[in-house]
């Protein structure tokens, strides 16, 4: 009876218990699955206080260095880490952002909801950032973007890099390298696909494709397309609306006026994934 109850708890203990929030991890080769509890335990965990732009105040967590979690998983060449929420979400990260433990420069973390004490629910929503989210020390320091804080995050997993792996989303290529249009996609790929497809490219359906069948810069008026990106309610409403506006941090005039100039360009060359 002993052997037999031995074996059934070393069974049981290979899965996550029943309810525990787990994050899936999918890089390169290395596939695994951890528990909240599981990560909390590492010692390497430890407490960090951020200015947060999701909660909009200064937040106080228990996380896990990203460039220790991710260390010994071997990332492929040319690749970004998507992270997957459970709201449909994606966004992608750069590998040397992540991995950077340089002082001074801004450091990833993965901070960890516990399961004993849950955080607040973000502002506007119902539910609380967790149970995973990727928060920033020294965020100014690198030039972090607001859509590169990922929130209730279910998977993190390793994907060529946006430009390797979609030719869609490519600019002509005689603009020549220092083209605005090419800043514009730039933050295209890192502040819009996080939620939305272009020319059928991209990991996220959070929200329509921004060029097929049509671009939104062939239907709204200069202005009205400009006031939709930055406030998106302030023009229409709709079930199920997620779709956050961009304040003047994540987004200046300017960036705005790019995003809108590399649209307007992929609207004339439109090209549809294979």
């Amino acid at each position: 009876m002993k052997y037999i109850a031995a074996l059934f708890l070393l069974f049981i203990s290979a899965f996550p218990a029943h309810g525990a929030e787990s994050l899936t991890f999918s890089i390169g080769t290395d596939k695994r699955v951890m528990t909240a509890p599981q990560l909390l335990a590492d010692p390497k965990t430890r407490d960090i206080s951020i200015a947060d732009p999701s909660y909009k105040k200064t937040m106080h967590y228990r996380a896990l260095p990203l460039s220790a979690l991710l260390a010994g998983m071997k990332l492929p060449p040319d690749s970004v880490i998507e992270a997957v929420a459970n709201d449909g979400f994606v966004a992608q990260l750069p590998t040397d952002l992540l991995l950077n433990d340089k002082t001074g420069a801004a450091q990833a973390f993965l901070a960890i909801e516990p399961p004993d004490t849950p955080w607040p629910a973000l502002p506007g929503k119902k539910a609380s950032a967790g149970p995973f989210y990727i928060v920033w020390l020294n965020a100014s320091a690198s030039g972090i973007r607001s859509e590169q804080w990922p929130f209730m995050i279910a998977a993190l997993r390793s994907a060529d890099s946006p430009a390797k792996r979609w030719k869609e989303l490519a600019v002509d290529p005689a603009l020549p390298a220092a083209a605005l249009i090419r800043a514009g996609q730039a933050l295209f790929v890192t502040q819009c696909m996080a939620c939305h497809k272009l020319n059928g490219a991209g990991s996220s359906a959070a929200g329509p494709d921004l060029n097929l069948p049509a671009s939104p810069t062939e239907y709204f008026k200069p202005d009205a397309l400009k006031k939709y990106i930055r406030n998106p309610a302030s023009l229409r409403h709709w079930d199920g609306m997620q779709m956050p506006g961009f304040d003047k941090d994540a987004l200046s005039d300017h960036e705005i006026d790019l995003i809108i100039s590399y649209m307007e360009h992929m609207s004339t060359t439109r090209k549809t994934a294979k």
